[in-house]
């Protein structure tokens, strides 16, 4: 049985159309023939930059029309009985309008995945799991992941209590309802990692990789990760310096590695362990106060539930 390592996987010769990564000469493609392509390469994608940003900012635009459509649902259902000032107020503090908005979050993400499976696979002509990289590592195993995933949950918790900030909109979704708090809880696991790891670090990553050098490319994925954040979070800085944090990371470990899983595993860990806290606070509420600071603790990877971050 072959183990994984870290070295670099072997560089694949460009598919017809692609350019070869940045310093490196490849030997041209014999036609078509797949049995003239050398093996699949993570860090040589068979797709460019512009591609990449065409699924990072499509994934954003399905997050606003999903946003639309839930308050047009919403709209329908009370439009009888509210009158359009009453509407806008509902919106803020209505339980059945928060949850809306949660529930439509898991199409946008269904789509969202959907149109980076297209993108990764050239709609199923090649194999998902070998383009993005879904394998272990020899130096990252699942329980080192875990392990780091803790690591980074823990020291965001620091840095909500030293940075601090407001309560942030998350805050008053989790405390609208039992159905707002499960849902969010549900997408936190079941789909956010998987759907961002596949945007960020799978599809946006490699060819910018290739294009800028691995520094660089860390540097822009992350900042990208961090800026929708800051939008929807600018009022808690404590909550975007851990999400921040978290990015740079899951960034570093992809470039590190060339492989996508150990960046899922992490991901996966660090927003199962908020679910968990996400779902047990009203119980934990009744053994001791919850301060503002802790509040922001609670929430710092559920912020991606919304977004494409932690």
């Amino acid at each position: 049985m072959s183990t994984p390592t870290d070295q670099p996987a072997p560089i694949a010769y460009p598919y017809p159309g692609q350019p070869s990564p940045k310093g490196i000469n490849t030997p041209p493609a014999a036609g078509n023939d797949p049995a003239s392509v050398a093996p699949i390469n993570p860090d040589n994608p068979a797709w460019g930059v512009l591609a990449a940003v065409g699924v990072w900012f499509g994934s954003l635009v399905l997050l606003f029309v999903g946003a639309m459509l839930a308050l047009g649902v919403f709209a329908a259902y009370r439009m009888q009985t509210m009158n359009a000032e009453e509407m806008l107020r509902a919106a803020q503090t209505d339980p059945l309008f928060i949850l809306f908005s949660v529930v439509a979050v898991l199409p946008t993400h269904l789509l969202t995945f959907g149109l980076g499976w297209a993108v990764v696979t050239g709609f199923g002509k090649r194999p998902f799991g070998e383009v993005v990289g879904w394998s272990w590592s020899a130096r990252y195993g699942f329980w080192k992941c875990a392990g780091l995933a803790i690591g980074l949950w823990l020291f965001g918790i620091l840095l909500a209590k030293l940075v601090g900030g407001e309560p942030t909109d998350l805050e008053r979704i989790i405390a609208s309802s039992n159905a707002a708090r499960f849902s969010l809880a549900f997408l936190a696991v079941a789909t956010a990692p998987i759907v961002e790891e596949v945007v960020y670090r799978g599809v946006l990553f490699p060819p910018l990789q290739r294009s800028t050098g691995p520094g660089t490319a860390i540097v822009i994925v992350s900042l990208l990760f961090a800026s929708v954040h800051f939008i929807q979070y600018w009022n808690n800085l404590g909550v975007v310096a851990a999400v921040t944090l978290l990015s740079f990371v899951l960034t570093w470990v992809r470039a590190h590695t060339g492989r996508l899983l150990p960046c899922f595993i992490i991901h996966f860990v660090f927003n199962g362990v908020q679910a968990i806290l996400i779902v047990a606070e009203p119980y934990l509420k009744t053994l001791a106060p919850t301060s503002p600071e802790q509040k922001s603790a609670i929430i710092l990877s559920l912020s991606g539930a919304f977004g494409f971050g932690a």
